[in-house]
């Protein structure tokens, strides 16, 4: 993994083999800052749709406000039609490019660098065992992100004008 030379980047090892991936849905609840997760073998709207179920199943009777991407399995007539179905549930999406805005994805790269950086995983049930555990782990101390900036800080930066006038 180290660089073979100064100026190079990191790179596997000339051993390194990839043993399979896996897909991780997660909501977080930003109350609490307590996550409900699963791994799926594919990435498909039917493991999304599984996976919405798992989380209304999680918090029966309640009014739930999900955050999500623009990625297309969210959008398919399935979810759609099981959205409607379930009015107590409402979806909200980012704009494009605009991901950073969702706070589980804060939770998706403390998950990426605290378990899975640079872990070496035998197999994908070794990768999910991982995954799982780190959650387990999670839930039992979580607490609540606190923002440390203004909002007048963040749009601010949200908004930075270009700093050049060069076209491309």
């Amino acid at each position: 993994m180290l660089p073979m030379q100064p100026g190079l980047p990191e790179r596997h090892t000339h051993d390194y083999r990839r043993h399979g991936t896996t897909t991780l849905f997660a909501a977080l609840e930003i109350a609490t800052g307590a996550v409900t997760a699963a791994c799926k073998p594919r990435h498909r709207h039917q493991e999304f749709l599984a996976f919405l179920k798992q989380v209304a199943r999680a918090y029966p009777g309640q009014e739930l406000h999900l955050v999500m991407d623009n990625y297309a399995a969210h959008k398919r007539i399935e979810i759609r039609t099981w959205l409607d179905k379930n009015p107590r549930i409402h979806v909200h999406f980012t704009p494009t490019s605009g991901s950073w805005l969702n706070l589980v994805e804060v939770w998706f790269g403390i998950i990426e660098r605290q378990a899975i950086h640079r872990g070496s995983f035998g197999s994908v049930r070794d990768l999910n065992t991982k995954i799982r555990a780190f959650i387990t782990g999670w839930n039992n101390r979580c607490h609540p992100f606190a923002w440390t900036k203004t909002p007048d800080e963040i749009l601010k930066k949200a908004n930075r004008q270009n700093t050049s006038n060069t076209v491309h």
